[in-house]
């Protein structure tokens, strides 16, 4: 079932996400492989941010190809699937509103991020806007209810 506004499937999706915390997020290497790994984004509402190491492999990938697919599966029955364009993001405005959301969110999805960067100005402090083109929230047996904006 495709539903028109993010805010149907906000309450459900958010629980889910924020529920899970970690999730596997895939890029498309330099010769078009899939490649995965596990990752922890935080969502405000239909926008996703990940903090992670800004020269990695990862950057690579995404300078590649900017699309990503996310899969959260805390209950086999009930899958999240978001694909994402992933953008980094330099803005210390924007740095710190992030920075300061992991670090006021309770634990297990919040988390202090100084121990792993410093400083939100440090070099290596890499900010993931994901920006989601579908995401699917599944309920097995039923139907899928998907959302594109």
């Amino acid at each position: 079932m495709k539903v028109a506004a993010f805010s149907e499937i906000e309450k459900d999706f958010i629980e889910r996400v924020h529920g899970m915390v970690w999730c596997n997020f895939a890029t498309i290497d330099t010769q078009n492989r899939p490649r995965s790994r596990v990752l922890h984004p935080i969502w405000e509402g239909p926008l996703g941010w990940i903090g992670t190491r800004r020269h990695t492999l990862k950057a690579k990938h995404l300078e590649h190809n900017p699309y990503v697919s996310l899969a959260y599966i805390a209950d086999v029955t009930k899958p999240v699937y978001v694909g994402c364009r992933a953008e980094w993001v330099d803005d210390l405005n924007q740095k710190q509103h992030v920075w300061n959301l992991f670090n006021n969110t309770p634990p297990p999805l919040g988390y202090d991020m100084a121990p792993l960067f410093e400083r939100l100005d440090h070099p290596n402090f890499g900010l993931l806007k994901l920006t989601p083109w579908r995401i699917e929230l599944t309920n097995f047996p039923g139907e899928a209810t998907i959302w594109q904006p």
